[in-house]
């Protein structure tokens, strides 16, 4: 049986203690702030960033793995637990240069069986992801049923997410002062969704609650009676409201036992803002 290593970045979400039942590496985003405050999704978290976020007015920028960062980290996979193959999945390409810095160290190393695939999402859905592959590697599947794996979770999987302000996407200049002005005063809460690689604005909902509410008519929708496999509440330094809202998704939808409360990472989460609550679901395919 051949053994293969699945790898990621943090901008998948995936907590460490799941990431290392799988046995998945995760390769950080960094954080570029100040001489108080700058390193990676591994070293900074959600409270010590929007704290500071509010302290200097400003917002961090992020960067990509370098290749370097990621030869480093396959050197050590081979060296360590010397595997026929890695297989590395990565934020989606159209919103970071993580795939490219993968793709350039995995030429480097050119003479093993490094495999670069772009995910074409992010968040949890790059997670589960990440999780289909580990579990059909472990199973003994070959890497083209692993890799086939890793898609067909993707493509069964829905992601919303509800910011709670347009504040930050003000600060990074994604929409203008007046609107996010105009957004405040009005109370307007809009629901993101990937769409095409990106992460997008797919409606403006007035107020939190009509929000979830609005989250959870659209995740019936996409299911249209299937089955929930997976799921999780995703928030950005929102713990009682991720709390809140899984008490509407448990009233609304049939849920497993488990619904993990994951924090987005802020190699994300300085994009979304504090205060983000958001969905994952993988349908059973």
């Amino acid at each position: 049986m051949s053994k293969i290593v699945i790898i990621t970045d943090t901008d998948s979400s995936l907590p460490k203690d799941i990431a290392d039942q799988y046995n998945i590496i995760q390769v950080p985003i960094s954080i570029n702030f100040d001489e108080d405050l700058s390193g990676t999704d591994l070293t900074i978290n959600n409270e010590q960033l929007f704290s500071h976020v509010d302290k200097t007015g400003k917002l961090p920028t992020t960067s990509a793995p370098s290749p370097a960062l990621f030869k480093q980290y396959f050197e050590q996979i081979l060296a360590a637990e010397v595997p026929d193959t890695i297989l590395c999945f990565t934020v989606s390409a159209s919103m970071s240069r993580t795939y490219q810095s993968a793709t350039e160290a995995a030429k480097e190393l050119s003479n093993h069986d490094i495999r670069v695939i772009d995910s074409e999402t992010l968040s949890m859905e790059q997670g589960y992801m990440a999780i289909a592959a580990a579990k059909a590697a472990k199973i003994g599947a070959t890497i083209d049923d692993i890799t086939q794996s890793a898609f067909a979770s993707r493509d069964n999987t829905i992601l919303y997410g509800a910011l709670s302000t347009l504040r930050y996407l003000s600060m990074s200049g994604r929409v203008s002062h007046v609107a996010a002005g105009m957004a405040g005063m009005l109370n307007i809460k809009p629901i993101l969704s990937v769409q095409n690689g990106k992460l997008d604005m797919l409606e403006k909902i007035r107020t939190r609650k009509k929000s979830w509410t609005r989250m959870i008519e659209l995740v019936q929708e996409d299911l249209n009676n299937r089955t929930i496999q997976e799921v999780c509440i995703l928030h950005v330094n929102a713990a009682q409201p991720a709390q809140e809202f899984e008490k509407m998704v448990r009233n609304a939808l049939v849920c497993p036992n488990e619904i993990p409360a994951i924090e987005v990472n802020p190699g994300l989460s300085v994009h979304t803002g504090a205060g983000l609550v958001g969905l994952c679901i993988v349908m059973k395919h």
